[in-house]
């Protein structure tokens, strides 16, 4: 039983957002670990995330059942009720958004609830079955927590803040666009009106390719702000230029799912192993290019 109330709060979504959340925070520590302060961080983060996860499964009842991959979701099945469900949700948001707030800081505790509101209001309840656009509006949600990590740090908003933002933002979208082409007639079914669906795959690959060179641009922003070193530059070129490479040579793929699925793991990679470089590419002291 434990099992479906782990996987009631997606936890591929999970993980990745833990990813995310520690390359924030590595950049901000510049080398000075509060491992306390990064437990309560990573905690409060993920908790919240589980939180609108489960909120997203019980508002995707209707359109799981219609897609090959969701179908054997606890709510389809029945074997985990809506008001349970809920229930799950609201003690994961008390206790993530509570670890922020009394534990972490408000600037942490702020881009949590921007991230929440927008995934479980804009995203989920009304986007996501609305308009082509969808992918920009969660792009925002998923851009959360590497803020929260790195604000967690700093107590401020900077350049280096709103970089990653944009940047984490911006990857969102060809990363997204890779799942919808590889789960093709999952989306069509479901009558999601995603990119691919909605327009076409070579549209969705045009703007893909176009989204990963605006990517690579935010992430180079960081070094010429002066908030990473050589290492790091290089290390995001070559993730960089090999994600275009896979961008370009899918417009003579002959299979679009085989395509989009190698894109869509790369893409993970990337920011995986972006992420954690943090850790030791960063520059110390940092530049005080505050914002707000």
């Amino acid at each position: 039983m434990l099992k479906k109330y782990i996987f009631l709060t997606k936890p591929g979504i999970l993980f990745g957002n833990f990813v995310t959340t520690l390359g924030g925070y590595f950049l901000a520590t510049q080398g000075s670990v509060d491992f306390l302060l990064l437990l309560l961080t990573l905690l409060g983060t993920t908790l919240v995330v589980a939180s609108g996860c489960v909120i997203n499964n019980v508002i995707d009842q209707d359109i799981d059942h219609k897609m090959q991959r969701t179908q054997n979701r606890a709510l389809v099945k029945k074997t985990i009720s809506v008001p349970v469900a809920y229930v799950f949700a609201l003690v994961l948001g008390l206790l993530g958004f509570g670890i922020l707030w009394f534990w972490v800081n408000a600037y942490a505790f702020l881009f949590a609830v921007i991230g929440f509101v927008v995934y479980v209001g804009f995203y989920s309840l009304w986007t996501k079955r609305t308009t082509i656009h969808q992918t920009i509006v969660g792009s925002i949600s998923g851009a959360s927590p590497p803020v929260i990590g790195y604000t967690a740090v700093t107590g401020q908003f900077d350049v280096a803040a709103l970089l990653i933002f944009i940047g984490y933002a911006l990857w969102q979208m060809p990363h997204s666009w890779a799942i919808a082409i590889y789960r093709f007639d999952d989306y069509k079914n479901a009558g999601i009106p995603i990119l691919p669906v909605a327009r076409s795959i070579y549209r969705t690959k045009v703007e893909s390719l176009i989204y990963v060179i605006l990517f690579g641009i935010a992430m180079n922003a960081l070094f010429v702000y002066g908030y990473t070193n050589w290492v790091y530059l290089i290390i995001i070129n070559i993730l960089c230029l090999y994600w275009l490479y896979l961008a370009v040579i899918g417009f003579k793929a002959e299979n679009d799912q085989i395509w989009a699925k190698k894109f869509f793991l790369f893409s993970v990679i990337l920011i995986t192993i972006m992420s954690i470089s943090f850790s030791f590419t960063y520059i110390s002291p940092a530049p005080q290019l505050l914002l707000f």
